[in-house]
């Protein structure tokens, strides 16, 4: 460690003394993404491209000695071009590009352009989420079921490109959530309270290793105003049962200050199902269940940033998620033989579950960033999840006749689970060798703590079973560093890093029946190389190759080796000796005039693991994960925006791959499977200021979590918008799933257990949204920051 802080300050030092032939600016007005080239003059070719950031500054590495111009393109804007400059032995300092925007007059009516719904960029592509008004009363998790090559499969697992394993970041700031709890977090967000959705397929050594496919990043939209001002939303779902959802932003700020908020909820109910034919042992297990999910959900943020000048920022942040549900679900499954037409006997159960959970988050951040390229960044965060499961379970065996009562039993379980966690991460920026160096560093600690206190109901009374109650502690510190390096050459730019990470890990399972006891420690220490060439061949025309190596850690809850009780029959546990996965990544992508993306990759991901479903006895199973085979996926991915005309703008994105699974566990069968990921939005521009969306996608069969074979599934929605009071109030009507097509099927087998199944929730719905800005109309955006809440987060409860 103290060998990394020496290479921090001799860096620092290094960026006083050095001398940096850089070119930089800023973009008016301040926003993300602009494209800027620059050429030296007399030439057609240009010498180097660069984005702008969410202030709309650009930096350009050394450039050699000459006369240059710059020229900037951005959606909804007329091209810029600068005047001539020199550069020679010194920094150059360009004053502000102020882009003028396209107007259209149309019979008195402006029509204004805006920023494309789809941006696909060098490094990642962007779903600029309000642009889609299909959004409309949908939650962040449905949103992603939206975004290019993401697919969400009947576990409620992120598909990205074909590959599991996704990482999810709210604003820069990994969510520590998985399965059920990431879920129904993301459900409690609003779409009218997100700006974008960035996919990063190939992060670089500068992200953590974890996360197979990837990151998504949910960044929630900040206002950009000076003074005081704010958005706020109300909205009603209406499927089978009603949801309202409701919302609230206020930004207060100057040239040196920045106060923040947000808070929105979301309270109703939805229903869901699942049916699932299990063959067992020559029995057949034919169970039906039915849920209803009532929701209680709210979601509080406020942060403060201080301006101290133009290089030093400080700032704090705070973020919470409250959430209270029951759940009230029916189950009926007839038990007889194979080849037989009379059931043996029916159980039917009937669940009662009380879920509380929260998680708390705070953050303090610094960050200094000066005009040659320097920076500095500096995070240490703190976060607390609780958890509280409560479930009442009667078991009902009842004869043919289903009214002759042959057995009961009725249990009640209790579930808290504490999760404490600390991480503190510095990231270092400068100039170097022509190019740009960055290092930086990150510790995590961990804990978790996961209790079950199980008890037969025996006369209404609560009698604590010793067999099947535990406590299980898992500890973990991961510490890492990284360095990278990024040089542009002529038309190449060149891209070069690896991160090194030391996990130690202890868990502990402390049983009532110390027999039962168990403790798996692991020390262990992995490096990540990662590297990319990107040639600029024209300036429509670009190729890139990247390569990177990550890494899958098991969340927490699938190490808690305790059985947690479905109904009499199915109940789930943890595996203690479940491996990480190691996932090598090779990308090589075309873009055409920053629109037109092709790209095809090849994953090799050694040590699967999957949730398979394995026999207990004669008539029991239990869901598991094990390390089961070696998988590979070969995916072709196109995507375009564009328009068809002034008043119809399309979107397509499509993802062809294949998933070969071998087998690595004599209880898997080796699989392979073809899939078409295919999405598509049309927009349309009606009169009277109405807009009209019209959207669907489509994945054919394909395989989930390596063993689950599905049928195709798909949906079709449409959406309506019309805006009043000069734009401040939107309002808007959605349909979704109009064609219920998106319920799924499937089929498994692992070892002597065969399953085939379906299943299904409340997705054909009408909603309703009304949105109404107040405040000031001064433009000046607050930042979006990225914090240290980094890999832990992401694997909290399943």
């Amino acid at each position: 460690m103290k060998k990394l802080f020496t290479v921090v300050l001799f860096f620092a030092f290094c960026s006083v003394f050095s001398q940096n032939q850089t070119v930089s600016g800023s973009i008016k007005p301040a926003a993300a993404h602009y494209n800027v080239l620059i050429y030296p003059t007399g030439k057609n070719a240009f010498l180097k491209a660069a984005l702008t950031d969410n202030e709309g500054k650009f930096v350009f590495a050394q450039i050699p000695q000459g006369d240059y111009l710059i020229k900037v393109s951005a959606p909804g804007f007329l091209d810029y071009q600068s005047s001539v400059f020199k550069v020679a032995d010194q920094p150059v300092v360009l004053p502000a590009a102020v882009l003028i925007e396209k107007v259209n007059q149309l019979n008195e009516v402006s029509v204004k352009a805006k920023k494309p719904m789809i941006q696909v960029l060098a490094d990642k592509t962007v779903f600029n989420v309000q642009n889609t008004i299909n959004a409309t009363g949908a939650s962040g998790f449905e949103l992603l079921r939206k975004a290019p090559g993401v697919v969400i499969d009947n576990n409620d697992n992120l598909i990205v490109e074909g590959k599991s394993g996704v990482l999810i970041y709210i604003d820069g700031k990994q969510s520590y959530l998985t399965g059920a709890d990431l879920t129904n977090f993301l459900k409690t967000i609003q779409a009218s309270d997100v700006d974008s959705i960035e996919i990063i397929t190939q992060p670089s050594s500068k992200y953590d290793a974890a996360g197979n496919a990837g990151i998504i990043n949910i960044k929630l939209k900040k206002n950009k105003n000076f003074g005081t001002n704010g958005t706020a939303s109300t909205g009603t779902n209406i499927g089978r049962y009603q949801t309202s959802i409701n919302s609230l932003s206020l930004n207060n700020r100057n040239k040196k200050n920045n106060f923040y908020g947000n808070y929105s909820n979301r309270f109703g109910a939805n229903k869901d199902f699942i049916n699932i034919h299990r063959e067992q042992s020559n029995t057949i297990f034919d169970s039906r269940s039915r849920t209803k999910n009532t929701v209680n959900a709210n979601n509080l943020k406020i942060g403060y940033d201080y301006y101290a000048n133009a290089k030093n920022t400080f700032g704090i942040m705070v973020s919470g998620n409250f959430n209270n549900s029951f759940s009230n679900a029916q189950t009926r499954t007839p038990i007889m033989p194979i080849n037989s037409a009379v059931y043996d006997s029916i159980l039917v159960a009937r669940n009662n579950d009380h879920h509380r959970t929260y998680n708390l988050y705070s953050n303090v951040n610094y960050k200094y960033a000066d005009t040659s390229g320097v920076s500095l960044n500096i995070d240490v965060d703190f976060g607390k999840y609780g958890s509280k499961k409560q479930v009442n379970q009667p078991n009902t065996y009842l004869a043919n006749d289903e009214l002759t009562i042959l057995n009961q039993n009725i249990s009640y379980q209790n579930t808290p689970t504490h999760i404490d966690i600390a991480t503190f991460k510095t990231d270092y920026e400068q100039r170097f060798w022509k190019g740009t160096i960055s290092l930086g560093m990150k510790t995590s600690l961990v804990k978790t703590d996961n209790t079950l206190d199980f008890y037969n109901v025996i006369s209404g009374n609560n009698v604590l079973n010793p067999n099947r109650s535990n406590n299980f502690i898992y500890k973990e510190n991961v510490n890492a560093g990284y360095i990278n390096y990024n040089r542009t050459i002529k038309k190449f730019n060149f891209q070069l890093g690896v991160r090194i990470e030391n996990t130690n890990s202890d868990g502990e399972l402390n049983a009532l029946v110390s027999t039962n006891n168990q403790r798996v420690k692991r020390n262990y220490t992995d490096w990540f190389p990662s590297g990319g060439i990107t040639y600029n061949m024209t300036e429509k025309h670009s190729l890139a190759l990247i390569y990177s190596r990550r890494i899958e850690r098991p969340d927490y809850q699938s190490l808690n080796p305790f059985e947690y009780q479905i109904d009499e029959l199915s109940f789930m546990r943890g595996n203690p000796f479940l491996k990480p996965q190691y996932t090598d990544n090779f990308k090589l992508s075309h873009t055409y005039n920053y629109s037109l993306n092709t790209s095809l990759s090849y994953t090799k991901v050694s040590d699967f693991f999957a949730q398979v479903i394995e026999a207990s006895g004669t008539s029991r199973s239990f869901l598991t994960s094990r390390n089961v085979a070696t998988e590979e996926v070969i995916n072709l991915g196109v995507s375009y925006p564009f328009d068809v005309n002034k008043w119809w703008s399309v979107y397509m994105s499509v993802n062809a791959f294949k998933s070969i699974y071998t087998a690595t566990n004599d209880s898997f069968n080796s699989i392979s499977q073809e899939t078409l990921n295919i999405y598509g939005q049309n927009t349309f521009k009606l009169p009277s200021g109405i807009s009209m969306e019209v959207s669907g996608w489509f994945n054919s069969p394909s395989v989930w979590g390596g063993t689950f074979k599905t049928s195709s599934i798909g949906s079709l929605d449409m959406a309506f918008q019309k805006q009043f009071l000069n734009k401040k109030l939107t309002a808007r009507l959605a349909f979704s799933d109009i064609l219920y097509t998106s319920p799924w099927k499937g089929r498994t087998r692992y070892a002597f257990v065969n399953i085939v199944g379906d299943g299904g929730q409340d997705s054909r719905q009408v909603r309703f949204n009304l949105s109404y800005k107040f405040g000031n109309d001064a433009v000046k955006k607050s930042r979006q920051r990225e914090t240290g809440l980094e890999d832990e987060k992401n694997r909290i409860g399943r």
